[in-house]
């Protein structure tokens, strides 16, 4: 008998491929707000704080909200997550450009923020299931789909309001409700993990406590240095004499070169360990980073995409591992890592602007390029290698979880 390893069943690539389409669908909608603020701003009245304050909110019921969705999920209600979030993501916050008043757009935020956020924990479940003893693969082609859909849609939404007016975002209703039909259709052949005998949860992460809040740590700092440099370099390069639309070029290179070293740095955690992967993307990411800001125009922005290619190849990375060492708990180690602790980087961003104002924006792009170095050396108290995933059998599980009567027999 072959080892499943070195064959091509390695992953599962049909179910993998559904709930990665999926995840680029999502991810897209989840981007649509901040490119329409040059014109919801003028029409709303908002200030620039107003602005960010519902980005806040969109960022809070988008991502801190994962974890009591990735409990839902592991308590057997992943399925049902799967078909509303999308729906809900995509029939919402294409509602964006009719808005009128601030406080109807806080409400189709957190809404579609919570649809978005419905998706994601069963959605890596899904990808961690697929993956079977290929978990970083499966997890970085699940990862990198939702980072080149959240790349794409500032350049399709903002180029279609601009020319045609903020209700031009109505027309993305209709592409998106159809491409959740179609997945909702799709959605009951998807593998999952079983369910723990306890739901899993919070309770079943106790053993791996250490290892997980490590991991969360890396992830919140990661995040802050990846979400700061995507926040506040248009500023600067617009500063610099740079126009608008160059600098949001500029930035969709910049999210674009991220995506691709997602990809890879799942593969290359398969094939040479998650911690040494994780440990030299951060430290391959700080000189780039530290460099950017010292150059200007195209050659900062040039740095700037390889140090995303770097830094963001441990985001794939983090989940799988993650999820290898608590396999019972797949959506909820999910909801950590790619909800909690992504908000959490989030809501630190606004320090970053704050320390900005004090030292100015190159010297505090300075100083955040540093971090990885410091996230490195946090990633060698990683353990070595996690244990082996739980899909090496996956046709037992498989069939218990279709056919009750299988645990009679």
């Amino acid at each position: 008998m072959p080892d499943p390893v070195t064959t091509s069943s390695a992953v599962d690539r049909r179910p993998l491929g559904v709930v990665s389409s999926a995840h680029f669908m999502v991810d897209a909608y989840s981007n649509m707000y901040a490119p329409l603020l040059p014109l919801l701003m003028p029409r709303l009245g908002m200030s620039l704080q107003a602005a960010g304050t519902l980005m806040m909110v969109f960022q809070g019921a988008a991502s801190l909200s994962q974890l009591g969705f990735g409990r839902l999920a592991d308590r057997g209600h992943a399925r049902a997550l799967l078909i509303a979030g999308p729906l809900v993501s995509a029939l919402v916050l294409s509602l964006i450009g009719l808005v009128q008043q601030q406080a109807v757009l806080a409400l189709v935020l957190v809404v579609g923020g919570l649809g978005v956020a419905a998706f994601h924990p069963p959605g890596a479940m899904v990808a961690h299931t697929a993956g079977r003893v290929r978990p970083g693969t499966a997890m970085a082609v699940f990862v990198t789909s939702g980072s080149i859909g959240f790349a794409l849609s500032p350049l399709i939404v903002a180029n279609a309001a601009g020319r045609y007016g903020l209700p031009a975002t109505t027309w993305f209703l209709f592409p998106g409700l159809a491409c959740a039909l179609l997945f909702a259709r799709l959605v009951p052949a998807l593998p999952l993990a079983p369910p723990h005998a306890h739901g899993g949860g919070l309770a079943a992460l106790r053993p791996q406590a250490r290892n997980l809040f490590l991991l969360y740590v890396l992830v919140v700092m990661r995040t802050v240095v990846s979400l700061s440099f995507a926040t506040f370099v248009p500023v600067l390069l617009t500063r610099q004499g740079m126009s608008v639309g160059a600098a949001g070029t500029a930035m969709a290179l910049y999210l674009f070169m991220s995506s691709v070293g997602g990809f890879w740095g799942g593969r290359l955690a398969d094939a040479f360990g998650p911690r040494r992967v994780i440990m030299l993307s951060f430290v391959l990411a700080a000189p780039f980073l530290l460099a950017a800001p010292q150059l200007r125009g195209w050659g900062f922005a040039g740095l700037l995409a390889l140090g995303g290619l770097f830094l963001q190849s441990t985001l794939p990375v983090n989940v799988s591992f993650g999820q290898a060492l608590a396999p019972h708990s797949a959506a909820t180690v999910s909801s950590l890592m790619m909800g909690v602790a992504w908000g959490t980087g989030g809501m630190l961003v606004p320090v970053t602007g704050s320390v900005a104002d004090a030292l100015g924006l190159p010297t505090t792009l300075t100083l955040l390029g540093a971090l990885p170095l410091l996230a490195a050396a946090l990633a060698t108290r990683l353990p070595a290698a996690p244990p082996l995933p739980i899909h090496v059998e996956p046709v037992e599980v498989n069939v218990a979880a279709v056919d009750p009567a299988a645990d009679e027999e």
